[in-house]
């Protein structure tokens, strides 16, 4: 047995996963993924940077998945903490060569939290090309950056870029979730968007089901976007996107 786990292991390294696409048949009305080219680089790539948690490979996949499928030009994301999910999109973008930025903003260094990461802040993403590093409130300064950087393009009479991708993975309380999907929502009407730790259970778990609710709350007046899960277990995470017209 050991003997064929090996040549099967072999063969599958092997097989030359980076000449497929890995978003496929983009006229489709359904996001649809090649599992097997985004699960190789996650081994081999993604998995020996930045580990299994906060992100799981099933939730690695989905943050994989969003970057390929919706090309987005710009990344916007807070809660940077050591960078680990701004390293997952920066591995995603050099790997699949998709033209975006990435903009992670953390607390300001004289508010206190839990989950500070203080002097650790963005370690895993210092001094890349791409990555940008900033403090403040995160829906504001995303917000802030991303109307500049569209004022710039326009004054510059570039191609409209594609819809921006925002993360969320900030305080995790059902307020503070609801006020910044809100926002994007009404501020980028066209912006997909990733939220972490979003794992629904029954009120015995004694989970914090906030992050769950508020989505649930905000979709019920936002009904153009598709949902996708990944939620066998903690922590979570889900995708709300819309496919551009031109591939429906």
């Amino acid at each position: 047995m050991k003997n064929i786990l090996s040549r099967l292991k072999r063969k599958l390294i092997g097989t030359n996963f980076a000449v497929q696409a890995a978003a496929v048949n983009p006229n489709c009305r359904e996001l649809e993924i090649n599992n097997w080219v985004i699960s190789e680089f996650i081994i081999q790539r993604l998995a020996p940077v930045v580990g299994v948690h906060p992100y799981p490979i099933n939730e690695q996949c989905l943050m994989v998945a969003a970057v390929c499928a919706l090309k987005p030009s710009m990344i916007f994301e807070w809660g940077t903490n050591l960078g680990k999910s701004a390293r997952i999109f920066y591995e995603t973008i050099q790997k699949f060569k998709i033209d975006s930025e990435i903009y992670s903003i953390d607390l300001p260094d004289n508010i206190e939290h839990a989950e500070h990461p203080g002097k650790k802040r963005g370690m895993y993403v210092r001094n890349l090309k791409g990555v940008h590093l900033f403090q403040g409130d995160g829906l504001k300064t995303s917000l802030s950056l991303y109307h500049n950087r569209m004022a710039d393009l326009q004054e510059g009479e570039q191609n409209s870029p594609n819809a921006p991708l925002f993360f969320v993975d900030g305080d995790h309380e059902y307020g503070s979730v609801k006020r910044d999907l809100e926002g994007i929502i009404n501020a980028v009407p066209e912006a997909n968007v990733l939220l972490h730790d979003t794992f629904f259970q029954s009120s015995e778990s004694a989970y914090n089901i906030g992050p769950y609710q508020a989505i649930q709350d905000v979709v019920k007046s936002a009904s153009s976007f598709k949902i996708l899960r990944q939620e066998l277990g903690l922590p979570g995470m889900t995708l709300l996107y819309r496919k551009p017209e031109r591939h429906l």
